[in-house]
């Protein structure tokens, strides 16, 4: 049986269908952790829906660390963390976000948010997009002075988007285990504030992303990004053997197979997985 927060008491809005899906699969039991969301049948869903407030969102966790990719790399980065993700890819590092959560106001989260006095703020998850209220958070953000970017899987619509903020979108390669879920439509909506992320776990993947970028001109429309799904101790292995055994690409083979190519993207590693691997909250 599903149980319903008790928190979310105004009517539901057709847009915040995607938060039910959320709220249902947090309390799914235990045996459906790894499993998609539950789904509802979604006209029985808003002709009695349960009570719900617009403005509130399903949080993670909201910390202060090093941004450790994207164009703000390096820079004191207050992040929200949405809870829930459409998504299971293979490599995932945050895996906790697919549940629980703690539902907290627009206000609320913007309070938290203020307290680290940060000039950036990242908005991320999880699919932060799966709760519509997202936009509206980007936008406050905004407002209050923030340098906002928003991480997105780009398998959700990326529209009406705060046109403030900068967007850094996935492109599921084949390794992610998730390639059929990409919006190809999405990258029409981007500009040259705004970057595509690829990560790459091997040769193959690498492939599939050149062949991306020649065909929809990526880098002519904004700046692209290879990331390795790499150990974050051992971050520069070069050995192929042990990147096999461990599914991972070593940073040097990726750094060889992009001069060797002069692509124009920008390789990054992981700053917060060389600093800290993968605790949650940094």
């Amino acid at each position: 049986m599903v149980h319903w927060s008790v928190g979310l008491r105004q009517s539901l809005a057709e847009n915040e269908y995607s938060l039910l899906t959320l709220f249902a699969s947090n309390h799914a039991g235990p045996g459906n952790q790894n499993r998609n969301p539950i789904q509802f049948d979604k006209e029985q869903c808003l002709q009695s829906p349960p009570q719900s407030r617009k403005d509130l969102l399903l949080v993670t966790e909201i910390f202060y660390s090093l941004q450790g990719e994207s164009r703000t790399m390096g820079y004191p980065t207050a992040f929200v963390r949405l809870t829930g993700c459409p998504l299971r890819c293979r490599y995932c590092d945050t895996r906790y976000a697919f549940h629980g959560g703690q539902p907290m106001s627009l206000d609320e989260i913007l309070t938290t948010v203020q307290t680290y006095r940060s000039g950036f703020v990242t908005v991320t998850g999880g699919e932060p997009l799966m709760q519509a209220p997202c936009r509206a958070l980007i936008t406050r953000l905004c407002d209050a002075g923030h340098q906002v970017s928003l991480e997105t899987s780009g398998v959700l619509p990326i529209t009406a988007i705060d046109q403030r903020a900068s967007i850094v979108m996935d492109l599921k390669t084949p390794g992610s285990g998730e390639v059929e879920r990409n919006r190809y439509e999405n990258l029409a909506q981007l500009s040259a504030k705004d970057q595509v992320k690829f990560v790459l776990q091997d040769r193959r993947d690498y492939e599939w992303a050149k062949a991306k970028l020649r065909e929809f001109h990526i880098p002519e429309r904004c700046e692209v990004l290879f990331l390795p799904v790499c150990n974050p101790v051992r971050h520069v292995v070069d050995s192929e053997s042990e990147m096999a055994d461990a599914k991972t690409l070593p940073a040097r083979t990726l750094a060889r197979w992009i001069l060797a190519d002069r692509l124009p993207v920008r390789m990054q590693i992981q700053l917060h997985k060389v600093l800290w691997g993968d605790a949650p909250g940094r």
